[in-house]
C-alpha cells in the first residue's frame, strides 16, 4: 500500500521543447516548487518535504539531465534552468508558487524569478550559488578546470570526500547520495551523460551571474545559509572570503529579504538541519 500511495506522489510533465520533466506532489495548501542544486536530484527534498506537508503542497522537480527526467543534449546553463522552471510552472498549473531553490538551483530560481516575478509569490534560497562573484581569471581557471575527462575520472574516495563537503558532519541518513551516484557511475552511458553535463552546468552559473541584478527582486525571499558551508565560498577561489560576508553582501542587494544562518549546519541546509530550515520557511511563508 505504502508503494503504491508513493507512486500517486511521482508524474511526469511534457514541456513545450518535448522533454519529459519527473516530479513529486505531495499536499495541499500554498505551493512550494522545489529546484535542487549541482549534481542533485528532488530527493534533495526528502527530508524537509514531511516536516513541510502538514502546511503546503509540496512540489519537486528533477531538473532535465538529472533523476528521472530525460536527459537530452541541451546548455544546461541557468538560463536554460530557469527557463525549465517557467515552463514547468506552466505546464503544471502551479499558481504563483513560492520558489525554493538550494544552491544551483538558487541561482535558477533568482534568474527565473527575475524573468517573470508576477509567476512567484515568494523565494526562498538555501545556500544559493550566484551570491558569490567570480573575477576573470578565476572564471578563466574553473573553465580549464572543469571537464568532463576529470569528472569522469574521480577515483571513488574523491567522490565520497565530495559528497561529506556538502555537509558539516556527515549523516548516515544521507549514505544514498553516495549510493546513487555508484550505481549511476556503474552505468557507462548514463555516467558520460553526466560528467559531460555537470561541467556545463558549472560554467553555465560562471557565464550567468545574478549579483549585479539582485536588486531588480522585489519579491520578498528568506536566505538560509549554514554556519559552516564549505563549499560557498570557494575556498580556492575566494580564501579571503567567508560564508557570512557572502550571503550578506548578496542579501543586502534584495530590496526585500530576510537573513539566517543555521549553526552547526554546512552547504546542504535543507537536509542537514532540516528541522530549523523548516521552521524559517514557514514563519515566512
Amino acid at each position: 500500500m505504502a508503494s503504491a500511495q508513493a507512486s500517486k506522489w511521482h508524474r511526469f510533465v511534457e514541456l513545450p521543447n518535448g522533454t519529459k520533466v519527473h516530479f513529486t506532489d505531495r499536499g495541499q495548501g500554498p505551493v512550494l516548487l522545489m529546484v535542487h542544486g549541482l549534481g542533485s536530484n528532488l530527493k534533495a527534498w526528502g527530508k524537509i518535504t514531511p516536516l513541510l506537508l502538514p502546511h503546503y503542497r509540496c512540489v519537486a522537480l528533477d531538473l532535465p539531465g538529472y533523476g528521472l527526467s530525460d536527459k537530452g543534449d541541451h546548455a544546461f546553463d541557468i538560463p536554460f534552468f530557469a527557463k525549465t522552471v517557467l515552463q514547468f510552472i506552466q505546464a503544471t498549473g502551479l499558481n504563483r508558487p513560492t520558489l525554493l531553490g538550494h544552491s544551483m538551483g538558487g541561482q535558477a530560481s533568482i534568474f527565473a524569478a527575475l524573468q517573470e516575478q508576477s509567476r512567484f509569490s515568494k523565494l526562498v534560497l538555501l545556500a544559493p550559488a550566484g551570491f558569490e562573484r567570480f573575477n576573470a581569471a578565476a572564471r578563466e581557471w574553473l573553465r580549464a578546470f572543469y571537464k568532463p575527462a576529470l569528472i569522469r575520472a574521480t577515483p571513488v574516495h574523491q567522490i565520497e570526500r565530495n559528497f561529506h563537503a556538502n555537509f558539516y558532519q556527515f549523516p548516515a541518513d544521507a549514505q544514498f547520495m553516495i549510493a546513487d551516484r555508484m550505481a549511476l557511475r556503474a552505468n557507462t552511458a548514463a555516467y558520460a551523460h553526466y560528467c559531460k553535463m555537470i561541467p556545463k552546468c558549472v560554467l553555465g552559473m560562471l557565464d550567468y551571474p545574478v549579483f549585479d541584478r539582485l536588486p531588480d527582486l522585489l519579491l520578498p525571499t528568506l536566505v538560509l545559509y549554514g554556519n559552516n558551508d564549505a563549499l560557498i565560498p570557494n575556498s580556492m577561489i575566494n580564501p579571503g572570503l567567508t560564508t557570512e560576508q557572502v550571503a550578506r553582501e548578496g542579501t543586502a542587494q534584495l530590496p526585500d529579504a530576510r537573513l539566517h544562518f543555521l549553526p552547526g549546519c554546512g552547504h546542504f541546509v535543507q537536509w542537514e538541519c532540516a528541522d530549523e530550515a523548516a521552521t524559517h520557511i514557514r514563519s515566512f511563508v
